[in-house]
């Protein structure tokens, strides 16, 4: 599930209350700083492409291509963030941020870009604008928490979008697998079938019906965390620093 991704919860999952801890190194601090200056740039420039495409064809449909390219680069980007829990510069769960970056990749690679019929679906433009939305906050908000001088507007965006905008993004995605769906039946992708030398086989179309019902048990688990973050973190007066 792109959880995370839905809508926001790399945010919100982590490490956020009166607690301080220690950041990152001078050199990994300035790394990470310029890091998201990019992936902030990145993901405003997907939304001008989306608000230039719109005026100029006067409709929402098929925006998708307009920003293909560096929807595809700048999400898959987001795959750094596990590298940096992994070596520890970011305080974050390997394991959790893993799993949320990479099931944006999967949607962005394995389903949108290889079932190119589902790119004209509305359903595709909903979880791209909740995507961006939550992205430009979210960078935004990394990018001021590592310079110390974080706005209370972007931390009170980081925490309250997500209530529209991750069921928002979840709703997308979920249609977009089932679109997807009926193509890949037919088209077997990705799927492998017996016989085979290595003696195992694969559904694809079965394993995309396993991914949508995993949004039933997580999303509720998701959100409802990201709803007692909100209360914590906005609800504390104190100071509040994060290094991710």
């Amino acid at each position: 599930m792109s959880a995370a991704a839905p809508g926001t919860s790399r945010a919100a999952h982590g490490d956020v209350g009166p607690k301080k801890k220690k950041g990152p190194g001078a050199l990994a601090t300035a790394y990470l700083v310029i890091y998201n200056v990019v992936m902030t740039a990145g993901w405003l420039v997907i939304a001008v492409g989306l608000v230039r495409a719109y005026l100029a064809r006067g409709s929402y449909h098929g925006l998708y291509y307009s920003i293909e390219k560096p929807l595809k680069f700048f999400q898959t980007g987001a795959v750094l963030e596990i590298l940096h829990c992994a070596v520890g510069i970011v305080p974050s769960s390997v394991v959790l941020t893993g799993f949320q970056v990479m099931s944006r990749v999967f949607l962005t690679w394995a389903v949108t870009h290889s079932v190119r019929e589902v790119q004209s679906e509305d359903s595709v433009l909903l979880f791209v604008a909740a995507w961006t939305v939550t992205e430009i906050i979210r960078y935004s908000f990394y990018t001021f928490s590592l310079l110390n001088h974080l706005p209370y507007l972007i931390k009170w965006a980081r925490y309250t979008f997500f209530i529209v905008l991750y069921p928002m993004g979840v709703t997308g995605e979920l249609l977009t697998i089932y679109a997807a769906l009926p193509y890949v039946q037919k088209t077997g992708l990705y799927s492998i079938t017996l016989p085979n030398k290595y003696n195992f086989s694969f559904d694809y179309y079965t394993f995309l019906i396993l991914v949508m019902i995993s949004y039933i048990p997580l999303f509720p688990q998701l959100y409802f965390h990201m709803i007692r973050q909100r209360k914590k973190v906005l609800g504390h007066t104190g100071d509040y620093s994060k290094t991710e």
